[in-house]
């Protein structure tokens, strides 16, 4: 392994250290009293102890960021878990790590000078313990007591720089980025608030459901048929059982089989695999909750998925506005219900209702959308609809009532022939979320799975494979369900203000390095 002039020089310093008795690595507990931001918000200037505002001296833990040396003062930059904050060292202050009760030796404070002085480096992970005190300069800062080498770094950091507010000469490269997302983190602000935003929108979601009683279950990843939805699946082998398994398109099916199992409401939030293509808003893996409640249907769910949107938006980011570029998108309820066929004509000026498969076929092609043989009347449908009229929906918007070829899982409409009662939330020219009435006849199911199988046997590599363990479930009946995926990665972007979906993703995938 080459390494650079700078890991070289810290490696000497590694060496140093540990010549020095010192160990870089320590195993023990640090103790830590205060956090940075903590810090700042409760500091203050009337305390003439000139403590923290506990009357306790501080103990605080982060990684070394920046250090002016200057003669036997010095100030460095600590970056924790919450921000950064200053930190005053002062050669006549500061006092080598001891044992409780004791004082370090001549020697043992010399040695310390020497590592503080020339050892430490931009990166090193220490332990601070001081107090605090506000700066000539208005800055309110560390004085430390004491300094403990908790982690030294062997590989230097690229440091950003900032001026006016503004950083240059940064850590910016994307695929660097999202390679070295670890990097990312450490030297990019507002990276890691992506991130804690998405935890929050993840902790509301599962707040509101358990509020309603609704019960968080786990399903196979691993599975033997890829059902509950239409896509390709990534495919691997099971070596004891000898059988090709799949990794999961979707957790429909099994939670479904719940519901009929005697469950009120069951929800999943979890990964999920698709073999198919990468983009600003696609990646291979990505995070789902499923959502089936018995008794309800679809009407249900719109009111249901607008309170929830709402909801999150106001516990992420304090509104139900967010902005992304120069748009801004309202989550407030109520959001409009368009017919997908309503929407396809007035986008496009055709009627598809009645249409058969070779006339929708001669429509796409007039409206410049590609085609291929193993496409039904169903695919068809959902090519038009994404081509010409998906991207124009930028507030939120229910497209409803699909026709029964694009949803082999959902109940007929009540009262539109060759519809059935679904709908797709469209917000910033994205789906958001899937929705359906759960068709719960076990008949039609099974005739609509045969269906599937057709176009599957006409090079249709996204069709669904007929599921017999889920038709003999609902066979022994299911009540009136209806369900919901919300796609977490896609939802983090719109409450983020994010245009890429690896923005969102700690790890996106990508291809190995060479």
């Amino acid at each position: 392994m080459e390494l650079s002039e700078q890991e070289i020089i810290r490696r000497e310093s590694l060496k140093a250290l540990r010549e020095l008795g010192i160990d870089p690595y320590p195993a023990q507990e640090y103790v830590v009293t205060g956090y940075t931001d903590d810090i700042k918000a409760h500091f203050k200037d009337d305390d003439t102890t000139a403590k923290w505002y506990t009357g306790k001296e501080v103990s605080i833990a982060g990684r070394l960021m920046s250090r002016r040396i200057m003669g036997k003062a010095s100030f460095i930059e600590i970056q924790d878990a919450k921000g950064r904050i200053q930190v005053y060292v002062s050669r006549d202050d500061i006092q080598a790590p001891v044992a409780e009760g004791e004082q370090p030796t001549t020697v043992e404070q010399q040695m310390y000078n020497v590592v503080f002085k020339k050892l430490l480096d931009i990166g090193d992970f220490v332990g601070i313990k001081g107090f605090v005190f506000r700066t000539q300069m208005g800055e309110i800062s560390v004085h430390a007591k004491q300094l403990t080498v908790l982690a030294k770094s062997v590989k230097p950091l690229p440091i950003v720089k900032y001026k006016d507010g503004v950083a240059y000469d940064g850590f910016n490269d994307p695929e660097l980025r999202y390679r070295q997302r670890y990097v990312d983190l450490v030297v990019n602000e507002g990276i890691k608030e992506t991130f804690i935003k998405r935890a929050k929108i993840i902790s509301t979601m599962r707040s509101v459901f358990d509020e309603a009683g609704y019960t968080e279950v786990e399903t196979p990843i691993l599975q033997a048929i890829a059902g509950g939805a239409t896509a390709r699946p990534f495919i691997t082998h099971h070596y004891t059982l000898d059988i090709d398994m799949y990794l999961r398109i979707a957790t429909e099916l099994y939670l479904k089989r719940l519901i009929v199992g005697g469950f009120e409401g069951v929800y999943e939030i979890g990964r999920n695999f698709r073999n198919e293509g990468m983009d600003r808003s696609h990646n291979p893996e990505f995070t789902c909750m499923e959502l089936y409640v018995q008794y309800k249907d679809y009407e249900w769910m719109m009111r249901f998925t607008e309170q929830l949107l709402e909801k999150i938006a106001i516990a992420v980011n304090g509104s139900t506005k967010i902005k992304i570029g120069d748009k801004e998108i309202d989550f407030k309820a109520p959001y409009r219900r368009l017919p997908i066929l309503e929407a396809i004509k007035e986008k496009t000026g055709y009627d598809l209702y009645g249409k058969d498969e070779d006339e929708i076929r001669q429509i796409a092609k007039k409206v410049g959308v590609e085609v291929q043989d193993s496409m039904g009347k169903g695919k068809l449908i959902d090519e038009i609809f994404g081509e010409c009229c998906e991207g124009d929906f930028v507030q939120p918007t229910f497209i409803i009532d699909y026709p029964i070829e694009m949803s082999p899982l959902t109940k007929m409409h009540r009262s539109k022939k060759g519809l059935t009662e679904r709908f797709e939330l469209m917000v910033n020219g994205k789906e958001l979320a899937n929705a359906y009435s759960e068709l719960n006849d076990p008949i039609d199911q099974y005739e609509r799975f045969v269906e599937q199988m057709k176009l599957a046997q006409k090079g249709d590599e996204e069709a669904m494979i007929i599921d017999h363990d889920f038709i003999r479930a609902i066979e022994y009946g299911m009540p009136p369900t209806s369900g919901i995926g919300i796609g977490i990665d896609r939802l983090t972007m719109l409450m983020t203000g994010k245009e890429s979906i690896q923005e969102v993703l700690l790890f996106p995938t990508m291809k190995p390095e060479v």
